[in-house]
């Protein structure tokens, strides 16, 4: 299906100044979704849209949307709920420059800042609000000078996720505190049955439902590849990956994400000791250094951002190149999503995904089989990968090492205290319940870790041995590659001795430079003196 339609945007319904608002924003025509559901929301029908990433949704609900506002301006008009800080100050931002010409009032609630000020826009009485769900119930559940008499709509965003049942209790909250007549809207890049069975947002029976049809659910623009590597190499190959696309590529924006905050901070520190200047993106930041992060990235001041599924979702960052994918998503879903960061607006990207050979091969096949195409490989010199082996090792354990001394765990504990105090328990009492849990929790993980490994083991030898990999022509190299079968890996007290051994050579490199430096201090004397 191609992205945009041989419509114009007053074919719509919609009038003349939002007409003339999308001319001087670049939008010439309309693509599917806005053809199919702009017309529908303005009839005041519920609406439920699905459609690839980067095709347009936000404008799908926000145009309408600022329409009915301008013929009834009244506070509290419209709600949007999505699941992440970055996402819901994006919406925020299109709705403020698709409603300038009427000077649409835009809050935007997500928690990471003071909760006072967020009070005190709220009590501005804004006329579109773009929340979080947890952070916004706790506005209305503090407060009730907050009314949702006048709301027109409830916008779901990203509604695969918010419905899905991880956000109900928040949500519930939410919905004693708004109107039973509203219009509902719920759009996301994946269409699920239970959006129209919704027991938090129960939708009309004769909403309209649009989905975009395509056997392929990514963009055809969009190259996606995979790159095999051992259990111990990951990081290795990834280095070496970037490298060789740098090489042809050397301006290209590329997204890095990965499944935790440690290992995103760990892999972020890692790869700027190798040269590759990056930012970090992921939940245990504060709310000022996601969006320093997120602007220095869209403003292309840091060409590198590597992140957790909190950048996957819904982030319109133009001109992204390439996507790594270093470990692969937990739920195949999300790697629709992860890779819609690229190939957007019809624009060409490329996606790679680092497989661990075979224990990824199961993962791969639920992917292939959701977005219906088979990836094809991407290839690195397995020579400079074992070259560069030993470097990266030591760069990660130094980057572990260094994390400790940020206080990444005394973060994660007050993260837990705040929670506790939210949910009105004694921290103490828990804290000391917690630390007993962990004693056996931790005997527990060490006896279910072993167990899992051997039976990953088996699995792996069935994997191999499978007609999956058997009659798959991608892999069959792979499975008689002994690289595949070794466990490389480096005992820790070898790892300090490289640790301390690459300190001492920058405190030498240090002093170097500096007796440098006073030589020319010198010599600049000893020839003023001969003047």
């Amino acid at each position: 299906m191609s992205l945009w339609t041989d419509k114009k945007f007053s074919d719509l319904g919609l009038t003349y100044w939002i007409t003339r608002q999308t001319e001087k924003l670049g939008l010439r025509r309309p693509t599917p979704i806005q053809v199919e559901c702009i017309p529908r929301i303005l009839q005041g029908q519920d609406c439920i849209g699905a459609a690839k990433t980067g095709s347009g949704k936000t404008f799908a609900f926000a145009l309408p949307i600022l329409q009915k506002l301008s013929e009834e301006p009244t506070a509290n008009f419209a709600l949007v709920l999505t699941p992440t800080h970055e996402l819901a100050h994006q919406i925020a931002e299109q709705f403020i420059v698709a409603g300038q010409p009427m000077n649409a009032r835009v809050c935007v609630v997500t928690g990471g800042t003071d909760y006072l000020i967020e009070s005190q826009q709220l009590e501005k009485r804004p006329h579109i609000i773009v929340a979080m769900p947890g952070r916004l119930a706790d506005h209305l559940t503090g407060c009730n000078t907050y009314s949702f008499a006048a709301l027109q709509f409830l916008v779901v965003d990203e509604a695969d996720r918010m419905l899905c049942g991880s956000f109900d209790e928040d949500l519930m909250v939410i919905n004693r505190f708004l109107p039973a007549k509203r219009q509902n809207l719920f759009f996301s890049a994946t269409l699920k049955d239970f959006l129209k069975t919704s027991i938090v947002f129960p939708i009309a029976d004769d909403v309209f439902e649009w989905c975009e049809q395509s056997p392929v659910a990514t963009v055809e623009t969009l190259d996606q590849r995979y790159l095999l590597c051992a259990d111990y190499d990951r990081d290795t190959v990834m280095v070496e990956a970037l490298r060789k696309y740098k090489e042809d590529q050397e301006d290209a924006s590329i997204m890095i994400f990965t499944n935790s905050k440690k290992d995103c901070q760990i892999l972020s520190m890692s790869l700027n000791s190798f040269g590759f200047s990056n930012v970090c993106l992921h939940g245990f930041l504060r709310q000022r250094e996601r969006v320093a992060a997120l602007n220095k990235f869209k403003s292309k001041h840091v060409r590198i951002m590597i992140a957790t599924d909190v950048a996957s979702r819904g982030l319109d960052i133009h001109d992204v190149q390439l996507v790594v994918n270093h470990r692969l998503p937990k739920k195949p879903i999300e790697y629709i999503h992860r890779v819609g960061r690229t190939a957007r607006a019809g624009r060409a990207g490329m996606a790679i995904s680092i497989l661990r050979f075979p224990r990824d091969l199961e993962a791969l096949g639920e992917i292939e089989a959701l977005i219906n195409t088979k990836l094809t490989e991407y290839s690195v010199d397995d020579r400079l990968v074992q070259r560069i082996f030993m470097q990266v090792k030591v760069a990660r354990a130094e980057a572990e090492i260094n994390l400790d001394n940020k206080d990444f765990d005394e973060r994660k504990h007050k993260y837990r205290r705040l929670r506790w105090i939210q949910e009105g328990l004694d921290p103490d009492e828990m804290e000391a319940k917690w630390k007993e849990d962990m004693k056996a929790r931790e005997q527990e993980r060490r006896e279910r870790l072993r167990q899992e490994n051997e039976e990953r083991r088996k699995r792996d030898k069935q994997t191999i041995a499978s007609p999956a990999v058997v009659n798959d022509a991608r892999f069959q190299a792979a499975a008689s590659d002994k690289k595949f079968k070794k466990r490389k890996f480096i005992p820790k007290e070898k790892l300090n001795e490289l640790i301390e051994q690459r300190k001492t050579e920058a405190k030498g490199g240090k002093k170097a430079r500096a007796r440098g430096k006073g030589d020319k201090k010198i010599v600049k004397k000893k020839a003023k003196m001969a003047q």
